[in-house]
């Protein structure tokens, strides 16, 4: 039982958040965002009742990849863009173990969008954080994969040119079987979401609004800010109607398109709203190109889920059906099988 961990009524320990902190000091900018995440994430790990010596987190390179450091579980600070490869890795080899990978929008969507692609086309049941500040922060302020076009930084002076990624079509387009979106600032849903990710079997991707106070200080306020964020975000719910604005607006569908609809003039009313389906791939593709548009609102929740094969799953009963087969294997055997040859010492020194 870890020093301070009080038992609970069944004789097993209670952790707490502070058993999850390390004894490193967090390295973060005063005011960044990674530590509402940070805090949540510990917050949480305590309620899933998953042995702490079974949780690993692995990130990549970035100003959220720091986040193994201040994890008191297994973890690794790995190369840029490779956390999925490792992470597959480690799962497949060891499936029982709870994966977390932290990755940034830049490390995540940049070097490594080959491997975010194929890690969420697996399906492997890991939970996916991507923390997305809109820039590079750890490299003083550069423009990232998902900064908007016009964006005046150190590269890009005059403005980015580049359109930017959408995170959560992105995901879905690589048929990802949980995507959903939070915020740093709203750590009641990012708990929710966090939690949600967890009890999904698969691959669960995680877009998080993070405030770069910094470089990027302001990119998401009007989502997150008392003053604007009723009017400006939308929280999916499933089988709830979608309204916003304190209930006085809802969404509907004409066609395909989605448009605000008021609810207090009396022409609509709620039965008109569109009643959200997170089951539904289509209906999570049109909520997903929902982006930045002045005229809708910015949705946040579970966007999709559904419940496929994980790839570790398959992977395991493919062995064990090929092993009942065939029998075990003798990896010595199989190196010395075939076409084989030896490098005589005498020979080599011969040839030189």
């Amino acid at each position: 039982m870890p020093p301070g961990a009080k038992p609970a009524g069944d004789g097993k320990p209670r952790l707490t958040r502070k058993d999850f902190a390390s004894d490193q000091d967090v390295r973060w900018c005063p005011g960044c965002g990674d530590y509402a995440i940070l805090a949540t994430v510990q917050r949480l790990l305590p309620e899933l009742d998953v042995p702490r010596e079974n949780i690993v987190f692995i990130s990549g390179i970035g100003c959220s990849s720091r986040f193994p450091y201040y994890m008191n579980t297994y973890g690794m600070h790995s190369i840029h863009g490779r956390a999925p490869a490792i992470a597959t890795g480690l799962k497949a080899s060891r499936p029982e173990l709870d994966v977390w990978i932290i990755t940034g929008d830049g490390d995540a969507l940049s070097i490594g969008g080959n491997h975010l692609i194929h890690i969420l086309r697996r399906n492997l049941n890991v939970q996916i954080l991507l923390f997305n500040n809109q820039i590079y922060g750890l490299t003083k302020g550069q423009y990232s994969p998902t900064s908007e076009e016009g964006k005046i930084t150190k590269s890009s002076p005059y403005g980015s040119i580049d359109h930017p990624f959408n995170p959560v079509a992105l995901a879905l387009g690589a048929d990802a079987t949980f995507v959903a979106r939070s915020m740093d600032r709203d750590t009641k849903h990012l708990q929710d979401m966090l939690r949600r990710a967890h009890d999904h079997r698969g691959a669960a991707f995680v877009e998080i609004y993070q405030n770069c106070n910094i470089f990027n200080d302001g990119a998401f306020f009007q989502f997150t800010e008392r003053d604007t964020k009723p009017h400006r975000a939308l929280f999916l719910e499933h089988g709830k109607p979608l309204v916003f604005d304190e209930g006085r607006k809802g969404i509907r569908l004409d066609g395909f398109r989605p448009e605000v609809i008021d609810l207090t003039d009396g022409r609509w009313s709620i039965d008109d709203c569109l009643v959200y389906d997170e089951t539904n791939r289509e209906l999570a593709h049109i909520m997903a190109r929902i982006f930045f548009r002045p005229d809708l609102p910015q949705p946040f929740g579970v966007f999709y889920r559904e419940e496929r094969p994980t790839y570790e799953d398959l992977l395991h009963r493919q062995i064990a059906e090929v092993t009942a087969r065939k029998g075990k294997g003798d990896l010595q055997a199989l190196l010395r099988s075939g076409d084989t040859w030896v490098i005589e010492p005498e020979l080599a020194e011969a040839s030189e």
